[in-house]
């Protein structure tokens, strides 16, 4: 407290007046927290005194501040800001918004261990028994009329975790995105027990996470895949897409289309369709680091959709699918990406539109650069 007090009075953050008659002062409290650090660790204990409704002295120049930023010198912008608010180094990035951040000379590993060991212990998995693949092969999942209702709170929950550690484990989007999500508004004891596998599964890889190595090239690359009518209860197929930045994972998603294909190769073009917005927004961004990407390719492991953005003919008679999703053809021939063929063995995004056997489903953790680093 008597820091916070100390920086405010060094940064004159206040002027003390007297009272005007007939005005209620503004109350204020003390808010306290405890700071940890990627471990759990206690770094600091933190005070800060809030009050409602108040307004504070400008101590920047706008115009001089956009001035600046416009020109992207961050010299001059720390010097600046340093000139008026009282700054310190933080150091090196090791913990940020959940995620555990390790930075090495060859590259950097991203993971959220500490998060999946509480997991652990909230959920009352630290005594279970782990697996090897988060969902049996053999497992299809459907509405359990006739299973036992579970707590739908509880349900929620976990599922609302699994998702959040989807942002370092791509390994478990699909059976906690694709499937264990689908069923929140009357989740059954079999919707429950598949969530839990998701658990053990994690269990036995707590310290997997993604690496992102110096070395590699910045080519940009795209894999788009569907499971045909994958879903028991109502036939819609799953879409699931990776962009690989060199031999850098930078971008997933699995997702149930919001439409009924009625062949495979439709369901291919329409999850081809709905990625080429994203690596056209990925292909913008790279433009601000100075890297140019033309005739982007994305890997499909289906000919017939390949096809349908070739030939003419074939487009007219896929007229029934949506028409946002022909715009990918557009781009085709503007020549901004191209849709190539690629086996299915080698087709990275079958990871996120089903379950896998085991080698398979290591097979692709390792293609997308998940591992445990030692």
């Amino acid at each position: 407290m008597n820091e916070e007090i100390k920086s405010m009075r060094d940064n004159d953050v206040w002027e003390l007046v007297s009272l005007p008659e007939g005005v209620k002062p503004i109350g204020f409290k003390w808010i306290f927290k405890i700071k940890r650090d990627s471990r759990g660790n206690v770094k600091r204990y933190k005070a800060r005194l809030i009050a409602k409704g108040f307004t504070q002295k400008e101590c920047i120049d706008y115009k001089e501040t956009f001035s600046l930023f416009s020109s992207k010198d961050s010299f001059k912008i720390i010097m600046a800001l340093q000139g008026k608010f009282e700054m310190s180094m933080m150091g090196e990035l090791t913990f940020f918004l959940g995620l555990q951040v390790k930075q090495l000379k060859d590259g950097t590993f991203i993971n959220q261990t500490k998060y999946t060991r509480y997991l652990m212990k909230k959920f009352g998995m630290e005594e279970k028994s782990f697996v090897k693949i988060p969902m049996n092969t053999s497992v299809k999942m459907d509405m359990d009329a006739d299973g036992k209702d579970v707590d739908q709170t509880r349900y929620r929950a976990l599922i609302g975790s699994l998702l959040y550690l989807t942002a370092s484990r791509p390994d478990i989007t699909f059976v906690a995105v694709g499937v264990c999500a689908r069923f929140q508004s009357a989740p059954e004891d079999s919707h429950m027990t598949a969530a839990k596998r998701i658990l053990r599964y994690l269990k036995g890889c707590q310290e997997v996470g993604l690496w992102y190595p110096n070395e590699g090239g910045f080519k940009l690359i795209g894999y788009s895949d569907s499971d045909y009518a994958g879903c028991r209860v109502d036939r819609k197929s799953t879409s699931g897409t990776c962009q690989m930045l060199g031999i850098r994972l930078v971008s997933w998603f699995s997702k149930k289309q919001n439409s009924i294909a009625t062949s495979t190769a439709e369901a291919e073009y329409i999850v081809a369709g709905s990625y080429c917005a994203q690596v056209l927004w990925m292909r913008l961004q790279l433009r601000d680091y100075e890297i140019e990407e033309k005739d982007i390719p994305i890997m499909c492991d289906n000919t017939s959709a390949i096809a349908i953005t070739q030939n003419p003919v074939l487009h007219s008679r896929k007229k029934h699918i949506d028409v946002r999703y022909h715009f990918v053809r557009d781009h085709v021939e503007k020549k901004d990406i191209t849709l190539e063929y690629i086996s299915t063995n080698k087709q990275l995004a079958d990871i996120f539109t089903k379950p896998l056997c085991e080698s398979r489903f290591e097979e692709l953790k390792n293609e997308l650069g998940l591992i445990e680093l030692s």
